[in-house]
């Protein structure tokens, strides 16, 4: 056996070169599990918690991705709702229009276009590809990190993503559950990376990245926004795991809401441009 190679945490005498991409533990075939990304240990599993952190337990909690099939469910009824009301379900009739992010019909006291903006797609493709993702991303996260920090981290990244979009473009209509989806995402990542598990290798990371570049090659994309929203879904988790490592959880509430009101702020500060 090598000195230089990790043996399995539950066979020490089994040398393995694979981790668990939750807890970041050293396992054996036998103990590992394949997940959406990457594989699991099965005391992970089992548990589906943070590394050193026992999983939130709620009520439901047979339910893992909760969160995640109530945030689609809105999206996907208010989509279906706004079509049917303006006629049309590429997000140009007047009630999208409305509740679409404007900066001049913001910055006159439409404050509700910050959250409500998030469900306003245009077009079926528009909506498919955001829950889609979203979808994928909640089976990873919302098991790892618990349902209301998964929510709270979901929120604040739409607020930073409507900061971002007012702050880049405006005098544009925006809409779209981009900025929410790319903060979870940016949350996955940041998370699965602090478990020892290779940027590239976190299957998210590469897809912020990829979608990244292609919004600067697609026309009609809230650039602000996708960035917007991975900055704040970063933050956010950045204040949950310092406050995890000193056995402070009420802190990262506190960081993730101090995310979410400088959001809110910005937006409004520049949304009078």
């Amino acid at each position: 056996m090598s000195l230089d190679t990790p043996t399995c945490f539950r066979h020490p005498d089994r040398e393995t070169g694979r981790r668990c991409t939750r807890c970041g533990r050293p396992a054996c075939p036998d103990c590992l599990r394949d997940a959406s990304v990457g594989a699991q240990c099965v005391d992970c599993v089992k548990d589906a918690r943070l590394p050193g952190e026992s999983r939130w337990r709620g009520s439901w909690r047979g339910d893992r991705i909760l969160i995640t099939k109530i945030i689609v469910g809105i999206n996907v009824l208010v989509f279906v709702l706004i079509g049917l009301k303006d006629g049309t379900f590429d997000g140009t009739g007047p009630t999208s229009t409305r509740l679409a992010l404007f900066g001049p019909t913001l910055h006159t006291g439409d404050y509700y276009q910050l959250v409500t903006s998030s469900v306003v797609h245009y077009g079926f493709i528009h909506i498919l590809f955001n829950m889609l993702v979203l979808w994928q991303v909640g089976l990873v996260l919302e098991p790892v990190a618990g349902r209301l920090r998964y929510a709270v981290l979901y929120v604040v990244s739409v607020l930073a993503g409507a900061a971002g979009a007012v702050l880049a473009t405006p005098h544009v209509h925006v809409g779209g559950a981009s900025g929410g989806v790319f903060g979870l995402a940016a949350a996955a990542t940041l998370v699965m990376h602090r478990a020892g598990v290779r940027f590239w290798d976190t299957g998210f990371g590469p897809l912020v990245a990829i979608n990244l570049v292609l919004g600067f090659a697609i026309a009609n994309v809230s650039i602000g926004g996708h960035i917007g929203g991975l900055i704040g879904g970063a933050l956010a988790t950045e204040a949950f795991l310092q406050a995890r490592k000193n056995n402070t959880p009420i802190l990262g509430y506190v960081g993730a809401a101090f995310v979410g009101v400088v959001s809110i702020l910005l937006a409004l500060a520049v949304a009078g441009r």
